[in-house]
Parts: C-alpha cells; sequence; structure tokens
C-alpha cells in the first residue's frame, strides 16, 4: 500500500517532504511528533498519507468519543489510541507510560488541541516528551507550498518559555488548509 500513499500523496496531491531522514525508524523509535497548525479535517489524510510515505509506524490520540461504531475500529487500525478527555487521570503520566512499555512508539499530536482558532498551544505534548524523555520532532501542515518539513529531533530543555520560542519559530509563515487560523 506505500506505493498507493505515494502515488496519491506526491503525484495527485503535489505534496513534498523536506528532511525526511530526521525521521527515520532506524534513528528516532520515540517521539513525540506535532504537526502544525491543525486547521482542518483535511490534516488528518495527509498525516496519514505522509506516515505511509516515509514508512514510520506513527500513533495519535484522539477524543475516545471517536472510536465508537463504525469508525472506531477504523481509527485503531490506523494507530489510534483513544482517551478520555473527562477523566481525572493524568494525561501525561499515561501517555508518558506508553513510552515506557513499548520498544518503538511514536505519536503525533497536534498541541492547538482542536482545529478551531486558539491563541495558545496545549502543553500536554510538551511534559510528556520530558516525563518520557523523549524528543519532539516537528512537521508543518503548510498547505499553502503543499510541504511537509520535518525538524531534528528536539528535546525540551529546562527553558520551557524558550523550548515554546524555538517550537513557534518552526512553523513561522506555515499556512493551514483554513488560513484564516494559521
Amino acid at each position: 500500500m506505500r506505493w498507493l500513499a505515494k502515488l496519491i500523496y506526491f503525484k495527485l496531491l503535489g505534496w513534498q517532504v523536506v528532511d525526511p531522514t530526521h525521521i527515520s525508524k532506524n534513528l528516532v523509535k520515540k517521539a513525540i511528533i506535532i504537526m502544525v497548525p491543525h486547521t482542518s479535517w483535511h490534516d488528518f489524510y495527509i498525516a496519514v498519507l505522509l506516515r505511509s510515505v516515509l514508512h514510520v509506524k506513527t500513533h495519535f490520540i484522539a477524543k475516545k468519543e471517536l472510536f465508537t461504531f463504525p469508525m472506531g475500529w477504523f481509527f485503531r487500525a490506523l494507530g489510534g489510541i483513544p482517551i478520555n478527555r473527562q477523566a481525572k487521570e493524568n494525561k501525561v503520566d499515561l501517555i508518558a507510560k506508553l513510552f515506557e512499555e513499548k520498544e518503538e512508539f511514536r505519536v503525533a499530536l497536534a498541541p492547538e488541541g482542536t482545529r478551531t482558532k486558539v491563541d495558545k498551544w496545549r502543553t500536554g505534548f510538551y511534559y510528556i516528551a520530558k516525563k518520557a524523555k523523549v524528543p519532539i520532532i516537528m512537521i508543518t501542515l503548510d498547505f499553502e507550498n503543499k510541504q511537509n518539513k520535518i525538524s531534528k529531533p528536539f528535546y525540551p530543555t529546562e527553558d520551557v518559555e524558550g523550548d515554546f520560542k524555538f517550537m513557534h519559530g518552526f512553523f513561522k509563515d506555515v499556512k493551514g488548509k483554513i488560513s484564516h487560523f494559521s
């Protein structure tokens, strides 16, 4: 199926990957992957195609409501992990524990937490990476240039403000599918 993903991603949709070696499955066995900006449902299929093109197994976390019949089996087959956003359990600890339990585990998250415009990213992905001691890999969802640019693995430091400034800088001038959100 990889050939089909490449055909759709490169030929039919006209997308390109910049710096794909930064996420090589041989180089990075565990990571938090953030994809920005998350402005549309179109982001999902671009991410799924990209994952196939790169041949890197990646999971995603989504609200448990998406995992009900009939789509639940489909999202699980794609690597989806349902999470109860209302539960009192600590999501950072819960997801960090998944990294401990697995030899190879990459999870893609949208720091905005929603497709609607937000002024500030959620910080859970950052603290999961710190707790699990895994890097963050940033990937653009640049619909204007039809491009997924991939960062080098970045390990969070003790300078939270500086780290977020660095990450925001990576996504500077990137336009999402719905550009007024970008």
